[in-house]
């Protein structure tokens, strides 16, 4: 029996011995982690970045395309004599002007 008792000692003073080194490891090596993390948390990688600068885009040409009816449909009804539509048309007209400065030409 008392072999038995040693050699389960044994055992376990070695996979405790390997417990004990890689808890050390990993109290060594937190911080670096954390640093990592925060790091990573804190940048922008250049694809999200192309990604929300393609996301702005597309909302900033679908509010021009709205406005672009609006206009028509404004220009159409300001054509027939409604001023409310020629001040609405203006408007929209305005903003779409404002609104192509910021949109980039085709093969930019």
């Amino acid at each position: 029996m008392s072999f038995f008792r040693l050699l389960i000692l044994g055992a376990s003073v070695c996979a405790l011995s390997g417990c004990l080194a890689r808890t050390a490891i990993d109290v060594v090596t937190a911080p670096v982690k954390v640093a990592g993390k925060a790091v990573d948390l804190a940048t922008t990688s250049q694809s999200e970045a192309d990604e929300k600068r393609g996301r702005e885009l597309r909302k900033r040409e679908e509010r021009y395309g709205k406005l672009q009816r609006q206009y028509e449909r404004d220009d159409r009804k300001c054509l027939n004599g409604d001023s409310e539509s020629c001040q609405r048309r203006d408007a929209a007209l305005a903003e779409m002007q404002e609104l192509r400065r910021s949109i980039p030409a085709e093969g930019e």
